[in-house]
This record gives C-alpha cells, sequence and structure tokens, in this order.
C-alpha cells in the first residue's frame, strides 16, 4: 500500500515538473495540513474542536517589498444536544444525553501584501459533514470578499502613467466571490477537492484598457498515514494547484510524527523551492515552523521564504469521533 501510494506521488511529481506556475495570484501556503480550511472550506469544523489559528508567511526574505501574508482564523462545528432513549432488553428504557453535530463552520481574515500591491479580505464558510462507514465525507461553501488595492503615492514612474491620469481611477476596489470544496477523511488517510475564486471575479482600474481578472484556482490534496498506532508514524501528502490558463504546480511533502506530538517534515515545491518543516503540540497549543529554500534563479538575492503557525483548540473527545485523531 505505501508503495503505491509512493508511486502515485512520482508520478504527480513529473507530470508537474513540466507545468509551473508563473504568476501567484492567491497567497501561498507550505504547511497546507496544519490550516487547511483556508484552501478548502470542506474542511471547517471537520475534526468537532473549535479551533483558532494564526499565521504568517514571508516570502523571500531579504528582498525589498517581499510578499508577505497573515491569516487570523477560526472554525468549529455547531453541535445540537437532545436525550435520545437507549433500549436495552436487560434494564428498562432511560433517556441518554447526546451530543453531535454535522454543520461546521469557518471564518478568516487576510492581509496580502506585495509590493505596492496589497489585498485584505474576509471569508466565511458553511461545511456540511457526513459519516459514511468510519468515513467523514464533508462538502463546503465559502462567501469572501476582498479589498484590492495600489499604494500610488509609493509609485514613481519615469513617464506619466495613463492609468493614474484618468479622473475615474480608484485605488481600492472591493471584489466578491465564492469558494467550494469536499473533503473526504478516515482514520489514515484523506483527500480534498475545491475551487476558489469560482465567478473569475474581475477588477476595472481607470478605463477597460486595465482590466485585472483573478482566474478560477483548482487544488487536489491527499495523503496516507501508516503505522498510526505506533510511537513513531509517517505521513506522504500531496497538494496539486492548477489554474484556468492550465498551469500547475505541486507540493509533495513527508512527514514524520512522534507520539502525534512533535512532527518532522520535508517539503518539495516543483520547479520553486525545497523546505523543511517542525511542528509541536503542548496541551491545547499547535506550534508549526516552515524553511522554504529557493531553487528559482531569484535565489541569489533573497535567504528563502518562512512561515509560522499558531493554532489553539477548545473541546472535550465528547465532540469528536476517536479515529479522527490527527496532528
Amino acid at each position: 500500500m505505501r508503495l503505491l501510494f509512493l508511486k502515485y506521488l512520482f508520478f504527480l511529481f513529473l507530470f508537474c515538473n513540466s507545468w509551473l506556475i508563473r504568476a501567484q495570484q492567491l497567497p501561498l501556503y507550505s504547511d497546507y495540513l496544519m490550516n487547511g480550511f483556508v484552501i478548502n472550506p470542506a474542511i471547517a469544523g471537520n475534526e468537532g474542536y473549535t479551533t483558532i489559528s494564526l499565521s504568517n508567511r514571508i516570502h523571500w526574505i531579504g528582498l525589498q517589498e517581499s510578499p508577505q501574508t497573515y491569516v487570523l482564523s477560526a472554525q468549529g462545528r455547531f453541535l445540537r444536544e437532545s436525550y435520545r432513549v437507549k433500549n436495552n432488553p436487560f434494564t428498562q428504557k432511560r433517556e441518554v444525553f447526546s451530543r453531535s453535530g454535522r454543520v461546521g463552520w469557518g471564518a478568516y481574515l487576510y492581509n496580502d501584501h506585495s509590493g505596492l500591491i496589497n489585498r485584505t479580505g474576509a471569508q466565511f464558510t458553511y461545511a456540511y459533514h457526513l459519516f459514511i462507514n468510519n468515513r467523514q465525507l464533508s462538502f463546503g461553501l465559502a462567501l469572501n470578499t476582498f479589498q484590492f488595492s495600489i499604494a500610488q503615492d509609493e509609485m514613481k514612474p519615469r513617464d506619466p502613467e495613463p492609468l493614474f491620469l484618468d479622473a475615474t481611477y480608484a485605488n481600492r476596489v472591493l471584489v466578491p466571490d465564492a469558494n467550494v470544496g469536499t473533503y473526504l477523511l478516515s482514520a489514515n488517510s484523506f483527500v480534498g477537492f475545491s475551487i476558489s475564486n469560482l465567478f473569475e471575479s474581475r477588477i476595472k482600474i481607470g478605463s477597460d484598457t486595465y482590466d485585472y481578472r483573478i482566474f478560477r484556482h483548482y487544488y487536489l490534496m491527499g495523503g496516507q498515514r501508516f503505522n498510526d498506532e505506533e510511537i513513531f508514524s509517517c505521513e506522504p501528502s500531496f497538494l496539486l494547484k492548477g489554474t484556468e490558463r492550465m498551469v500547475f504546480q505541486a507540493d509533495l511533502q513527508i512527514r514524520e510524527y512522534y507520539k502525534h506530538d512533535y512532527y518532522m517534515g520535508l517539503v518539495f515545491r516543483t520547479g520553486s523551492a525545497i523546505g523543511l518543516q517542525f511542528g509541536l503540540r503542548w496541551d491545547r497549543l499547535y506550534i508549526s515552523y516552515a524553511y522554504d529554500y529557493t531553487l528559482s534563479s531569484i535565489q541569489v538575492h533573497t535567504m528563502g521564504s518562512q512561515e509560522l503557525n499558531l493554532a489553539i483548540k477548545f473541546g472535550d473527545n465528547a465532540r469528536r469521533y476517536k479515529w479522527l485523531i490527527r496532528y
């Protein structure tokens, strides 16, 4: 089973190595397993915990005005409190308190800063979870909006730019859109598919000459954990990203866990970077750090990229199924 899964990862690498994403319209995340619902709305509330997360990614450390992303998120599950009648043939019928819920929720705020361009947005997520033979099948829908702005005051063009001479120009534009996704989770594996920028919103700045289109993005993710009941466990995974322009990129990752409390991982991003990841859990607090070493020609100007994630989870075992124990 492990050999078959690794073969799939190898063919995925060969496919994506020849189709690279040339322009990044959406924020990039190295540790996509730490807070996956920001790229797949179906993941919201899938564990049953209420989780609050904060993350920061600095892309291309050392470059002036390098891309930076800040994300503050919260997700959880609406629980339905009820009483059910437990019928035991050897005793009398009695009412037993139970807690259940299939509806997940999520929301996050983000700021994505790249040079003179700034995007500040929010997303609100609804997810629905079904249990099928020790598996959880989830569906998610997210509505999002962001403010697209350009730091016009900091621009110093050599020649007068018609974009800024247009009296109708506005340096801040509010853009709405939507994301959808599905996610299948079991005790030792997961697979998910999601689509971002479903409506492919357009931003018109000044005149019709400047038409910035937010392309639809596709995400396919999956992973398999081996020796899950042992002290050490191994988890290879992948994240395949694509756009409407038929350009693709893949993150191939392998993690080694120790007692579900610590992990170390290796990451390869096709045509872009290799990296290391570290994570730990202390009671309710989760911390992860990722460092990417740039492989492209820009590496002579940068020290690489780094990402820090902090999360805290609330709730008890009654809110989740025991087989859903994942880092």
